[in-house]
This record gives structure tokens, sequence and C-alpha cells, in this order.
């Protein structure tokens, strides 16, 4: 018998290509401009990467009012590919403040690279092009900086008292930017806290950034902290600024806290009774083990694979060759080549290798009522199936039985696998990550009970791949996987992981089964160590991973 974790590593070659390196890009704009000259925008930055012709969403800055000039504290990390030609555009947007979807924001320009010219050059900077291609006087600057070694996190928790008030009417609206120097005397922001309003005691939300990020691995490398007084026309009031240390700040471990004078030089020259300008408190410094997509598969997280199969009447008849479902003697269908391509990659993460099976929007026997998450085996207390053949072999006996019908409803088979995925919640161990493919030939028609279904299961250890077979407009499919801003509920809860990924297999029609498996399993392992870190839960005992090798045959 293979032993699982052998399989793993054989097969991660096409589960995710050896990458060289993880990189850090920084982004910050300059001279941007708004449709409307009486107001300053709201820019937000927007990094797509390009697959297959397309171009995708990667992640977003975040938005910063009222700023011609902004310097963003949100980090873009990256996998770098020395051998492949990684295509990245950067969009600069105008989010209004009531809606940060870009439906309705203004496009302010675009920039177009690889990775391979970031990383090379180190610091990029070129003009935002507008549409027509068209150079306006804003630019763009992206730097780049490697993750080497140490990827652990850091999470800090600073609070202040008695800042200085700086406005007439109301307290100040204090914010904390700490910025690191580097070794040619320059600055580099690190992290901007929130605004809390009209308070001179504010305690500002917990973060995390990388060791990495925060002091380059020197836990004496000098940081610089400033805190200023937010306002609404973009000119901010300088409070105060302290240095410190990472090394200094670790003595907020354990329960201690680091406090700081936060001094106003021209105050300290000109006030002869001046002490300080407030006191900022370190509450909480807490290390982080980033751990790896291997270490919690070599740690024995198994993968729960399922797969759900669209049966609705709009496949056409399965007995009629143009059917997306027709079985062909020869020539296997959409459908096959699909389960096949992402079925055997999953298969190998999962040692009983039997996996459930469901189908969805036909009429089955024996009543012929409509179902949208009956097991294609008919049997609802085992809905297992013996590998993928066994998936195979179960899809082609089942359909003679079926009668095609409809809606298109996949949120009964999420809220599904979802259950089970909730049960290992209470494990608190990375045992069980369930992975759901939906192979679908049309729009869903439960949008809002889907997108409800997704809010719910991304706190879950829980990803949804959806591919859309034949030639159906998907346009509307792509919300859920999250490119047009975050994607909610009905009633407005965000999701808390984007853990949804689409691709309409025509993409890849012509190409290897491997190349729709690297595409639609590409943000698994990111999804697996997300869900887990997110959730301080370790790996399981190492040393089981090594005594499971010893006993393989």
């Amino acid at each position: 018998m293979s032993n699982i974790y052998e399989s793993a590593a054989n097969t991660l070659g096409i589960f995710s290509s050896p990458c060289l390196t993880k990189v850090e890009l920084r982004v910050a704009c300059k001279g941007i401009s708004d449709r409307d000259a009486l107001s300053k925008p709201d820019p937000c930055v927007i990094l797509k990467m390009q697959s297959h012709g397309q171009w995708f969403e990667v992640d977003r800055t975040e938005v910063i009012r009222t700023c011609i000039n902004p310097i963003f504290s949100k980090l873009f990390t990256v996998d770098f590919y020395f051998e492949e030609v990684q295509r990245l555009r950067f969009e600069c947007h105008d989010i209004s403040s009531n809606h940060n979807g870009l439906k309705d924001a203004d496009f302010l320009g675009g920039m177009e690279c690889t990775l391979g010219q970031i990383v090379s050059q180190r610091k990029l900077s070129k003009s935002l092009l507008k549409h027509g291609n068209t150079a306006g006087k804003s630019s763009i600057t992206v730097i780049a900086e490697e993750l080497s070694g140490n990827d652990d996190y850091v999470e800090l928790s600073f609070s202040a008292r008695k800042l200085d008030d700086k406005d007439f009417f109301s307290k100040s609206d204090p914010f904390l930017e700490i910025f690191r120097m580097n070794d040619d005397a320059t600055q580099q922001l690190v992290h901007r806290t929130e605004v809390v309003m009209n308070n001179l005691n504010p305690a500002w939300k917990s973060f995390k950034v990388s060791v990495n990020s925060l002091c380059s691995g020197d836990q004496d490398r000098r940081l610089k902290c400033i805190v200023w007084d937010w306002d609404s026309n973009g000119k901010h009031d300088f409070i105060g600024e302290f240095s410190s240390t990472f090394k200094e700040m670790r003595g907020a471990m354990e329960g201690r806290q680091v406090q700081w004078e936060c001094i106003n030089p021209k105050y300290k020259v000109k006030k002869k009774n001046y002490k300080n300008s407030g006191i900022v408190i370190l509450n909480l410094c807490k290390i982080h083990k980033m751990h790896s997509f291997l270490d919690y598969i070599m740690g024995g997280c198994q993968i729960q694979f399922t797969v759900a199969i669209d049966f609705t009447a709009s496949n056409g008849d399965p007995r009629n060759s143009c059917s997306l479902h027709y079985i062909h003697p020869y020539q296997p269908n959409e459908y096959l080549k699909a389960l096949v391509a992402v079925g055997e990659i999953c298969q190998d993460y999962d040692s009983d290798k039997m996996f459930p099976v469901y189908g969805f929007g036909a009429r089955i026997p024996p009543d012929y009522k409509v179902s949208h998450d009956f097991a294609i085996n008919f049997n609802e207390d085992n809905p297992e199936c013996a590998g993928i053949q066994g998936v195979v072999e179960a899809y082609q006996n089942c359909l003679p039985k079926l009668q095609l019908y409809g809606p298109t409803n996949i949120a009964p088979i999420i809220q599904k696998v979802a259950k089970s995925a909730s049960e290992e919640i209470n494990t608190k161990e990375a045992s069980q990550y369930f992975i759901l493919l939906i192979l679908t030939d049309g729009v869903i028609t439960d949008m809002a009970d889907t997108r409800e279904a997704i809010v719910h299961a991304s706190h879950l250890p829980m990803s949804v791949i959806i591919v859309g077979v034949g030639n159906a407009d998907f346009s509307d499919m792509q919300m859920l996987d999250g490119d047009d801003g975050i994607l909610r509920s009905p009633k407005g809860e965000p999701v808390l992981r984007d853990i949804v990924q689409f691709v309409p297999f025509r993409n890849f029609k012509h190409a290897s089964p491997a190349a729709l498996a690297k595409s639609v399993l590409a943000e698994v392992p990111n999804q697996v160590v997300d869900y887990y870190n997110g959730k301080a839960i370790k790996p399981k005992c190492m040393s089981e991973y090594e005594s499971s090798r010893t006993l393989a045959p």
C-alpha cells in the first residue's frame, strides 16, 4: 500500500510548482487625481495576476481617504517562480466611502509589469496609464523584498494615554505609524493603524506583521513610531514620535507592557516645562510561528475530497451526442475530464481514497422528486466511492436512472459539506480539511443562499472549487471568487477568507489535465495554511509523520 506522504511529495510538483521564494511587495502612488477636481480621491490599489490570458485579482490594499500621494500599509505577498513569466497588473481605483466594491469606483490608472522586473530592480516606478494607455502625471512605485529564512509573524497591540489635543472643537483623532529604518538611512512604512476618533486615550486594534517586514530579521534594527492626529483634508497633525527596536518590543511578551514617551521635538525645544505629548503603550507582543502547507500535510492532515455534479436539464439528454453528459465510447466528456484532472491530485492527500459524490438538479428514483444533494450511488447512508475510478463508474451508472431537471441550486451541497467541516472544528486539530468540487453547466439560480452558505463556510476548514462546463455565460459566477471586491452574504456579512475558486473549463479545452488541476488547485495550499494559522492550530506531531514513513512498506 502506497504511503500518503510519499504520494503527496511526489505530486506536489503538479499541485504547486516548487516556489523559489516568497516576495513582499510594497506600493505607493504619487500625483493621482480624481475626475472631481474639487475633492481628493480615496485610493486603493488592486493587484492582479495573469493566468491563461485572463487577469485575476490576488489582493488589494487598504483605502486611504482624501490622499493624492498614498503610501499603502498593506503588503502583497506573492510566490516568485524563476522559471515562469509572472505578469502583474496594479490598478489604482478611487473607492467611495460608502462602497468598497469596484463597480462604483473610478479607475485612476494602471501599470503592468512582470514580477521578475520588480525583483531584479528591487524598486520599480512607472506611470499610471488611464484607459487608452494615456499617461498622466500620476505614477506608482513598487518595492520588492524577499521573505527569506523567517516566515514568522508578530502580533502587536498598542494603546496610548494623555495624547496632546490638536483639535479646537473636539479631541484628537489619533493613529500610529511604524517605520523600519533601512541600512541606507531610508525609512520604510511597516504598518499604519486605524484612526480612533475623538479620543486622547486610544486603544488601537491588534495587528500582525511578518518579522521580516518589521525588522528584516535584525532585532536591534531601529524602528521609528509616529502618532498623528487625523484630519479629513489629508493634512494630518503631528502629535509626537519615539524610537524602539523589536528586541525592546519583545518585553511585552507574557503579559507585560512596554511604554514610551511620545515626544514632539519642536515642543521640547520651545517649551520650558515640556515633558511629553503622551504615553504610548505596547500591551501585547506575540510571535506566531507560520507553518507551511507541507507541514500540515506531513503532520497528518487529510484532504477530504467531495464531488457535486450538475444534472439539470440544460446539460441536454445524455443519450444525445450533443449533451454535456453524453458518454462517448472513446472520448470522455468535459465533466469526466474535469473530475479526473482535479480528483487524481486530491486523492493523493486522502489515505482511504473514499470520496462522497453527490448530484443536484435531477429527479431521482424511486419517486422522481427533485433533489439537490443526492448520492449518485443512491446510498444516502454511504455516498462514498472507491477512488476516482469508482467516482467515474458511479457517474456513468447513475445517468440512465435520472431525469435531468432543475433548477441549478448549489447552496444545499455547500451546506452539507459545511456540516461535516463544522464537526472538525471541535477537534481543534489539523486533522481534516474539506475540498468541495462542484461541476456545473450554468449560472446558479440560488445566488443569495449560495452567498450565505459560502460566508458561513469561510469560517470552516473548507474550500470550494467550481468548474464551469460548457459554453454558458459564467460572468455572474466570478463574484463568488471574490474578484469584484469582497463577497458578502445578503445581510452584508463579509467572508472571513476567500475560499472559492471558479474556472471555466473551456479555458483549458486544449490544455493538459495538469494545467487545469494546477489552476483550480493553486489557491488551496494557501487556503489550508490561512485557516489553520489564523486559528493558531499547529500541525499534528511531526513524529507521527516520521513513524508512518518508517512503518510504510
